[in-house]
């Protein structure tokens, strides 16, 4: 097995570089299960664990190997097996807040090239969740590709289409029925060799039945959705890294049905773009929009061009989000207290300082 069919690329190659003189290897995360890992190396594919001094060394859940990074490794041929030494710099990450009231990052896959955030066409469809995806996919330094699956459930496809594009300008749309095998083909284009894709969206809209199409073989496990409703039933209980025949490589998620942001200002701004033009027309540079005389974006919904409820969406999110930094910030701060606490610990049992 190579490397480059799996996404190595200079990028990578650059920060291995001083880890190749020292005679380490190198492997990508395909699973991640409890601190165990499965590893792509050029060895084949090799069981691994992080090493003692990554381990003591990790001061968040961050800095452990996530499905889809590359890892700096040393292999015991005896055992089939490799020791992860660190983990090289990502070149994209796509990240959610940990479920709970902790406020921690967690990454749900790493060196993503595009996102396929896929959305239901049955009852499924919702408007709002997708903004929110497109906020952390925006976020991941990804290119978002939006799939509207379940074609063959819908009969208002152009005006479901009309309603995406209306919310996400300019990023692709690509409507299809996995099950029924159709419109597959429109995927094409972003299948290219050495590209990584993930498979982004919540549970019940069709990830792991278009995986397996585009995979060729039924290796997700796929379950019906609830009659009545259309709520999905978590089917993927783990990320993993694929390989597509087309030489790509695919990362299904589980789906997510508590998508709690991790993002800053800009992918904010990137999703709601529109609002944050006719933010710049208001009389008051520190409008809240909410009753300022001037405020451009409450002339818009008056008028129509701007959607009540996408701009409450808005609002909601950008609460979100400047809670997170200020939960941020105050975890940053204990994180450092705690990075010296242990340096000091480590340094009061040197032999230097013993007496």
């Amino acid at each position: 097995m190579t490397l480059q069919p799996l996404g190595w690329s200079d990028f990578f190659a650059h920060s291995f570089a001083p880890y190749a003189a020292k005679g380490f290897a190198v492997g990508r995360v395909a699973i991640e299960y409890k601190g165990a890992y499965t590893l792509y190396t050029e060895f084949g594919e090799l069981a691994a664990g992080v090493s003692g001094k990554l381990r003591y060394q990790a001061t968040t859940s961050q800095d452990f190997p996530a499905v889809g990074d590359w890892v700096v490794i040393q292999v015991r041929n005896d055992e089939q097996r490799a020791t992860i030494h660190d983990v090289l710099p990502r070149k994209s990450k796509f990240s959610r807040k940990i479920v709970g009231g902790t406020t921690e990052e967690q990454i749900v896959a790493a060196n993503v090239d595009t996102v396929f955030l896929v959305s239901g066409l049955d009852q499924n469809f919702n408007l709002r969740r997708i903004e929110r995806y497109l906020i952390l996919v925006w976020e991941s330094g990804a290119n978002p590709v939006i799939v509207l699956n379940k074609a063959d459930l819908c009969d208002a496809i152009e005006q479901r289409i009309n309603a995406v594009e209306s919310i996400a300008s300019g990023v692709p749309i690509v409507t299809l029925s996995a099950i029924q095998q159709q419109g597959l083909d429109r995927l094409q284009p972003y299948l290219l060799p050495g590209q990584t894709i993930a498979l982004l969206g919540s549970s019940g809209v069709g990830k792991s039945t278009l995986g397996n199409q585009l995979i060729g073989a039924n290796v997700q496990a796929v379950q019906s959705v609830r009659q009545g409703d259309d709520q999905g039933r978590h089917t993927t209980t783990h990320r993993e890294l694929l390989r597509l025949p087309s030489g790509s490589l695919i990362i299904d998620t589980p789906g997510m049905r508590e998508i709690q942001i991790w993002a800053g200002e800009e992918s904010l701004q990137a999703t709601f773009a529109d609002i944050d033009r006719l933010a710049e027309q208001c009389r008051f540079r520190d409008c809240c929009h909410e009753q300022e005389p001037g405020c451009a974006v409450q002339e818009a919904i008056v008028q129509g061009t701007l959607d009540y409820s996408r701009f409450l969406n808005y609002q909601k999110l950008n609460r979100e989000l400047n809670y997170l930094s200020r939960k941020q910030d105050e975890r940053a701060q204990l994180n450092e207290k705690a990075k010296w606490k242990k340096l000091h610990k480590a340094l009061r049992h040197h032999p230097k300082y013993q007496r």
